[in-house]
């Protein structure tokens, strides 16, 4: 990427020579907040791994491969503490042959952008930072007044906006069939490996010979698959990694042969189109209810592929919290007097026996650059017997 060789600090560029990693979370959000509020056109950039020395010279410092593994996720950091909802996208590039880190922050239209939850006890919910020529301020009570009564004079009415489910009508609710996640592949083959372990421990205890745990390998495994002797704790040690050896087949179940597509639409009753908008959605998190972070991998010459790209690109922003699930979406401009889909992916989920008959309530926030205010409300999910 050009800019990655070529950036110099300025409102919409950042220069970092060390990554951000898990101790620099806080950093993290403050710049991301600067540069989203920076009175600049276009999208706004951190470069990781690059700096300037006392003379004025570029120096470039190799990142770690590990900081574009999603661990932390830059993303989801900001899709949880950071509204209106930003598009950041984190790719390394080469610079002189050394690995750098760049962060692309999307066209931010919707100022101000600011804290949504607390962070730290520095770092608060309301909080908003702007970012000047080389450095990140906090912004005051009459810098973010002007923000908004500008954004009050140019915005519309959040009553002219209609969130739901498609169909005849926009539905609040929508059914979502239920399905036996007992037939998970990874629990399959705990289910198998359980039944190993009885024979070992039967055949231990009535001093038999292996010949049954052979016979039981070949019932259920097939004749294909090798007998192996292992120990108990072997095969209690196998089971504890069974989610991850099946992680590609299991995701494939559950995202693909049997998930349930999750589209809404949005419908604009106003008078002038909303710009730039994007919307957010808070589920509640339950150990039989599934949301794909990301699309399942293709099956392929009898393993797993990746999505393309521009396929992975177009699903919603997913983050899973301990007790809920947060998605965010962003839609673009939406038009008046006709419903526009939400995602250009649809949302896959998976719903465990266990919810059958039960509902759950979601949260929606849309947000717009001439949105008065944010439009939100609540639909439901049901869940089929």
């Amino acid at each position: 990427m050009k800019i990655a060789q070529t950036a110099t600090p300025s409102a919409g560029i950042q220069l970092r020579k060390d990554k951000y990693g898990i101790g620099g979370i806080h950093r993290y959000l403050r710049d991301v907040l600067a540069l989203a509020n920076a009175p600049i056109n276009g999208p706004r950039y951190i470069i990781i791994g690059c700096d300037f020395d006392g003379r004025g010279r570029k120096r470039v410092h190799a990142v770690d491969a590990d900081d574009f593994s999603g661990k932390p996720s830059y993303q989801s950091l900001a899709n949880e503490y950071i509204e209106p909802p930003l598009r950041i996208r984190y790719k390394p590039v080469s610079i002189e042959g050394q690995r750098v880190g760049v962060f692309e922050i999307g066209d931010c239209q919707d100022r101000p952008y600011m804290m949504r939850i607390d962070y730290s006890e520095k770092l608060r919910r309301g909080d908003a930072y702007v970012r000047t020529r080389n450095s990140a301020m906090k912004m005051g009570r009459r810098q973010l007044s002007e923000l908004f009564e500008k954004k009050f004079r140019d915005s519309v009415s959040a009553g002219d906006i209609e969130i739901g489910f498609p169909g005849e009508i926009i539905y609040k609710d929508l059914t979502l069939n239920s399905c036996d996640l007992s037939q998970l592949p990874s629990a399959e083959a705990s289910k198998k490996l359980h039944q190993m372990l009885d024979i070992r421990k039967k055949s231990r205890n009535t001093g038999s010979t292996t010949v049954m745990a052979r016979l039981t390998h070949a019932r259920l495994f097939g004749a294909d698959d090798p007998y192996v002797d292992r120990t108990p704790t072997e095969m209690l040690r196998e089971m504890q990694d069974l989610k991850i050896k099946h992680r590609d087949h299991d995701n494939h179940f559950l995202f693909e042969s049997r998930a349930e597509r999750m589209q809404m639409v949005v419908y604009n009753q106003g008078k002038e189109p909303i710009i730039d908008a994007s919307l957010s959605l808070i589920m509640p998190n339950h150990n039989a209810f599934y949301v794909a972070e990301t699309l399942p991998k293709v099956p392929r010459n009898d393993g797993f592929a990746d999505r393309t790209p521009d396929e992975i690109a177009a699903y919603p922003s997913v983050s899973l919290q301990d007790d809920s699930i947060h998605v965010t979406s962003k839609i673009g401009d939406i038009p008046v007097g006709e419903p526009i889909d939400v995602f250009v992916s649809p949302l896959r989920l998976c719903v465990g026996k266990d919810l059958a008959g039960k509902r759950f309530g979601i949260r929606y926030l849309l947000h717009g650059q001439n949105l008065r205010a944010p439009a939100k409300g609540q639909l439901r999910l049901v869940f089929r017997k």
